[in-house]
């Protein structure tokens, strides 16, 4: 039986223990600096969306006012003489435009596209006798506006319903 002697035992020891918790230390550090890392992740992600938010925010009483003047722009353009139609219809596409560009959508739906509760309000209802045509749009009679996933103004329709006509 080979014996190490007591002396050899005590100097392994405190050089394998000081070794044992430096490289524990190391992974501790390892996993603070790891969780560091995330949290850093998640602040500044947060931060983008916060200010993304704002900036949508900060245009959101422009974007009202345009839609305004889009919405009397068209009115304009379909209640005025051929003359002076075109020119509203031009100004009512710049203002489409001018909207998009700032991350506003117009709600305008065409007859026949499904109603959309989130987007679109039903003014009044008409029967068809065409189970197809059940919940549909008949009519548009204002636009609607949407910025991001928040609906600022409903879009106003008219909405066809399906009942057994007699």
């Amino acid at each position: 039986m080979d014996r190490v002697s007591p002396d050899a035992e005590s100097d392994a020891g405190p050089e394998s223990a000081t070794i044992a918790q430096v490289a524990e230390t190391v992974e501790d550090l390892a996993r603070v600096i790891a969780r560091q890392a995330q949290t850093l992740d998640r602040l500044v992600e947060s931060d983008r969306s916060r200010a993304k938010q704002a900036a949508a925010g900060a245009d959101l009483p422009l974007l009202v006012d345009l839609f305004a003047l889009y919405t009397d722009a068209t009115l304009c353009a379909e209640s005025a003489d051929d003359a002076d139609s075109a020119a509203f219809a031009a100004i009512a596409a710049g203002l489409d435009r001018v909207i998009s560009g700032r991350n506003g959508v117009l709600v305008v739906p065409s007859p026949g596209a499904t109603f959309d509760a989130r987007t679109m309000e039903a003014v009044d209802v008409v029967d068809t006798g065409d189970v197809a045509e059940d919940r549909t749009v008949a009519r548009l009679l204002r636009p609607g506006l949407q910025v991001g996933d928040r609906s600022i103004r409903a879009a106003a329709v008219i909405v066809r319903r399906h009942q057994h006509l007699t």
